[in-house]
């Protein structure tokens, strides 16, 4: 059997916004640091899933003797860029107890009369857990800009808020991956008829997604600004080109495999007598 073809060097590296990053500059269809094809890529995530999955057990297994540790994926796109299909791929493979898993709609009136943030401060990883924010706090800065319903000067106050918050949870043992998902205008319009003219995915469709769809460029340059502002050390966005779903998948598992062994996880030992308590099972 062939070796399955891995990525050429670190994703973290690879696919990280750092400084002088330039959003207009990365080819959606691309699959940066990855040589193989989509075979090849299939093949490397179904190689990779008993790892995450190993390593979210030894997560979650360290919690139960007081680790701190947990791990957050914010997970940012454009409509139908594949959001949906790396939770099901790449995070169907970890233990559902040790996964939270939250959507953000638009917030409700409750939700508006606090601070942004507090809808988000109630919904992070407890210790142990694998976290991930379908959407997240960057939606108060990305669509606020794109339709000006914050000025300049909430902006530059919301983008500290977010590099706070964001400290605040590394602080606490969080390890954050923020990955937008790069999707192409032209391959957009593709996923959008594609679910119109598929009965079984014509639910997904909604008018809305043409409406923000208009504003793509003011969008391009939202990202662009949310990068600039929020891509920290401590908590560095990744864009990953999505044009190719494969590629996408396997480049989350790689930046999640990536945070999971940087955190040095080990299997809890107990305070007990092994031997012991074999033979006091085996009398049971």
């Amino acid at each position: 059997m062939a070796d399955v073809v891995k990525f050429d060097k670190q994703p973290s590296e690879t696919l990280k916004a750092g400084k002088k990053f330039s959003l207009e500059k990365v080819d959606p269809g691309a699959t940066p640091g990855y040589a193989g094809d989509k075979a090849a890529g299939k093949e490397l995530l179904s190689d990779q899933d008993s790892k995450l999955t190993r390593l979210q057990e030894q997560l979650f297994a360290e919690s139960r003797t007081g680790g701190k540790k947990r791990v957050l994926l914010v997970l940012q796109a454009m409509d139908t860029a594949g959001k949906g299909g790396i939770v099901k791929h790449v995070m169907g493979q970890m233990d559902p107890q040790g996964v939270q898993l939250k959507s953000f709609k638009a917030p409700t009136p409750e939700e508006q009369s606090y601070d942004f943030l507090w809808r988000i401060e109630k919904e992070v990883p407890a210790a142990g857990m694998v976290g991930v924010f379908d959407r997240s706090h960057y939606e108060d800065v990305l669509i606020h800009r794109v339709h000006r319903w914050a000025d300049a000067a909430e902006l530059e106050h919301r983008y500290r808020a977010i590099n706070e918050f964001e400290a605040r949870q590394a602080s606490a043992g969080a390890k954050i991956v923020k990955v937008m998902l790069h999707l192409s205008r032209d391959e957009q319009q593709e996923r959008l008829l594609a679910r119109l003219e598929d009965p079984a995915k014509r639910w997904k469709y909604s008018g809305n997604d043409l409406k923000e769809r208009a504003f793509w460029d003011d969008y391009m340059d939202a990202y662009q600004a949310a990068f600039e502002q929020t891509s920290s050390e401590i908590a560095p966005w990744h864009v990953v080109p999505a044009n190719k779903k494969w590629y996408a998948r396997i480049a989350v598992q790689q930046l999640l495999l990536e945070a999971l062994e940087g955190l040095a996880l080990e299997w809890p030992v107990p305070d007990l007598d092994v031997d012991t308590e074999s033979e006091l099972v085996r009398r049971s």
